[in-house]
């Protein structure tokens, strides 16, 4: 699994901590301060549970009880569900500030790979 932005972000690299803070809704802008748009796949899918053990280093349940807090206390928002990964790459590469992950075989030139570190 691989982390996926919209082509005009300019980081080719973050590091684990500021893609918990953005996939966990507390980091909202980009650098540039562009806003993030944060795209997931649903709980259930199998990708999701691979990305957030594996890339997030955490369990999915532990991120869905971080959404629940930052919506529950009026602080953020949910990210937006996406069906398939065909449209996680396209809302990605349509939405600037878009932030996603797909597997690393799936990655289309028009979206931009962002290397953890």
């Amino acid at each position: 699994m691989v982390v996926i932005a919209h082509p005009a972000i300019a980081e080719d690299s973050m590091p684990r901590a500021t893609l918990r803070a953005i996939l966990g809704m507390r980091l909202q802008r980009w650098p540039g301060e562009t806003p993030v748009k944060v795209f997931v796949l649903a709980d259930e899918t199998p990708e999701h549970a691979t990305f957030s053990k594996s890339v997030l280093q955490v369990f999915p349940q532990q991120l869905r009880m971080a959404w629940d807090r930052q919506v529950f206390s009026g602080q953020g928002q949910y990210p937006e569900v996406i069906a398939s990964t065909q449209e996680m790459l396209a809302r990605v590469a349509s939405t600037p500030g878009a932030i996603g992950y797909v597997k690393a075989s799936e990655v289309t030139p028009n979206v931009r790979v962002l290397k953890i570190r």
